[in-house]
């Protein structure tokens, strides 16, 4: 009688520890390295045609499930991709997986060593297709391997590599751009500039976000990275390459061990890059390919050291929100329509005022005659417990994604650029007014005042997610 009282006082007990939700994780990868013969995009005209691949590119994917909500990542091997593809690969998904699309967060990594998705004349050569069933193909496939697993992040600090390439010009001192005007800011000041530069334009972010991702019994499924430096270069012209993304992954996965995925998803570096153009790094001639491994080497090896400082954790609760932005598309000026038109009536063997105004010109006409007015920016908000993760689909200055970070209402937060679309260039009012690459139109392609309109909107989804 005692043992039969005792067993029915268990009861609910066990049906407690039956009801608690199972953290569960899986990761997956697929190749979308494309044919060889497409055009590498990435810098402007005349552009090469792939004759090689170096390393393969990647769409490299992760799944979170608390037992309620799924989170999906994907991060691709790409310059960038446009909404439209996203947005069918996250309708195929939802259709086949009952995960909504608010809860995918998929972006580009930005390597200049890859092409373009937008659909091609010639039907073999179709990447746009190829791409949008890979990625659908990943995310499945990441949903196959989920198994219970736990969860930690953290952060480390990789400041050698950042540099912000926009630099101010001294009080008085202008540079021309490419419609006849002058500008306050440059990127990537040659070494002629440097008597009449005042110093960097804007910040950089030292820091490393790193979120580990643990089998049960402590297999690492995944490690995940995000880091605000664009791409590196330093790639053979005719080469297709995941160029610092791909290699940090490799390390990763090497040092981690099968069956981990690595991945990088870039940060907001709309206006940083690697190389330091204040004089201060000695010039060090480099051969194609190191600069990468220098990069993903150090990088990896701080994420690697930060993990090893990690609590993991059995369960945090998951949750996503996403919302459309509806953005002024940027318009030029009459004075800017007749400059554009004059520049394009000059014979083709005349002397250009400025090396960049023909594709400027070019550019200028097409955001004239673009359609509609306006576009629609998805901003979206991840929680991973107390990690607040923001994405943006834009190449970012990085102190709008500092200000998001200081503004978030969680205690960690980072932001994922390129994400959900491509949109051009974000600055802020101030760089608008410094002018630069960044802030032409045809490089810049939304209302001035977007930036504000953006942090607003992620930081409310953030808040959403709280």
């Amino acid at each position: 009688m005692r043992s039969l009282f005792l067993a029915f006082l268990a009861l609910p007990l066990l049906a407690t520890a039956q009801d608690k939700p199972v953290f569960k994780a899986g990761a997956a990868t697929s190749n979308i390295t494309p044919p060889l013969s497409m055009e590498i995009v990435g810098n402007f005209a005349p552009r090469p045609l792939a004759k090689h691949v170096h390393d393969e590119l990647h769409v490299r994917c992760l799944v979170l499930d608390d037992g309620t909500t799924k989170l999906a990542f994907a991060v691709a091997d790409t310059i960038s991709l446009g909404r439209d593809v996203w947005d069918e690969a996250k309708k195929k998904l939802e259709a086949a997986t009952g995960i909504p699309a608010a809860n995918m967060m998929f972006s580009g990594t930005h390597t200049h060593s890859s092409v373009s998705a937008i659909t091609n004349k010639d039907p073999s050569l179709d990447y746009r297709s190829f791409i949008i069933s890979r990625v659908v193909d990943g995310v499945r496939r990441a949903l196959n391997n989920l198994e219970p697993a736990r969860i930690a992040w953290g952060t480390g600090k990789v400041p050698q590599h950042v540099f912000n390439r926009r630099w101010l010009l001294k009080e008085g001192v202008t540079n021309d751009n490419p419609f006849g005007g002058k500008d306050r800011a440059v990127m990537n000041p040659s070494s002629l500039l440097r008597p009449r530069l005042a110093g960097p334009a804007g910040p950089t972010n030292p820091e490393v976000y790193c979120l580990s991702v643990q089998a049960a019994d402590g297999r690492q499924i995944a490690l995940m990275a995000n880091y605000w430096l664009h791409y590196v270069g330093g790639v053979n012209k005719e080469d297709l390459s995941a160029d610092y993304f791909g290699e940090f992954c490799r390390r990763i996965e090497e040092k981690a061990g099968a069956p981990c995925v690595g991945i990088l998803a870039n940060g907001p570096c709309g206006d940083v890059n690697n190389n330091d153009y204040s004089g201060k790094t000695p010039a060090v001639k480099r051969e194609p390919y190191e600069k990468i491994k220098l990069v993903a080497g150090d990088l990896a090896q701080e994420v690697l050291r930060v993990r090893e400082t990690l609590k993991h954790q059995d369960w945090v609760p998951l949750k996503a929100a996403a919302s459309d932005l509806e953005l002024g598309v940027r318009r030029p000026t009459p004075e800017m329509i007749a400059w554009a038109e004059s520049v394009l009536a000059k014979p083709k063997d005349a002397t250009p005022t400025h090396r960049l105004e023909q594709p400027y010109a070019e550019r200028t006409l097409a955001a004239r005659d673009a359609k509609p007015d306006t576009v629609q920016a998805v901003i979206q908000a991840f929680r991973i417990g107390d990690l607040g993760i923001a994405s943006i689909p834009f190449e970012v200055f990085t102190e709008i994604g500092l200000e998001i970070k200081a503004r978030s209402p969680f205690k960690d937060t980072f932001t994922i650029e390129l994400a959900n679309g491509s949109n051009g260039y974000l600055p802020t009012p101030k760089h608008h007014d410094l002018g630069g690459y960044e802030t032409w139109l045809g490089t810049n392609r939304v209302e001035r005042e977007a930036s504000v309109k953006i942090t607003a909107r992620a930081l409310e989804m953030l808040e959403r997610v709280k």
